[in-house]
């Protein structure tokens, strides 16, 4: 009787050193953020833009006390390409020093589906409630259908 109490002991003992951290770190990893229309974008963020739209990346902006984080697919030769931000997370390293990650979605226009051809360049741009910058930017990609 007495091995099997030890034995459920160490069960629990196991199975909350999993989960616990898990549960105490998910709650802060989490940025929270807001969809921007680029017509509502600073001029300046604007502006740098086009420096950016011909790649395949996720990249950060800072105007004033605001900070956004762009993700964009590079140049596609068609229409029907779409870029959306699942969530970001927060990785700290270092006291004031963390990166992100943004996990973005990538739809790709269906192989039988007819779409304009002409240049496009799939963005998305939200606005974060970060107030430091971060020290790097990653993106995790997924491709939905």
């Amino acid at each position: 009787m007495r091995k099997y109490l030890v034995a459920g002991m160490v069960l629990i003992l196991i199975i909350g050193a999993l989960i616990v951290p898990k549960i105490l770190k998910g709650s802060d990893k989490q940025i929270s953020f807001k969809a921007v229309d680029m017509e509502d974008l600073p001029k300046e963020i604007q502006e740098a833009l086009p420096k950016y739209i011909m790649e395949e990346r996720a990249l950060t902006a800072k105007f004033k006390d605001d900070i956004f984080v762009i993700v964009t697919r590079g140049e596609k030769k068609s229409r029907g390409y779409m870029v959306e931000i699942d969530s970001i997370t927060k990785e700290d390293y270092g006291e004031d020093k963390y990166d992100i990650v943004v996990h973005a979605l990538f739809t790709d226009p269906d192989p039988n589906e007819i779409v304009t051809q002409e240049y496009d360049y799939p963005i998305v741009v939200v606005k974060t409630e970060l107030e430091l910058m971060p020290q790097a930017v990653h993106l995790d990609i997924e491709y939905v259908d």
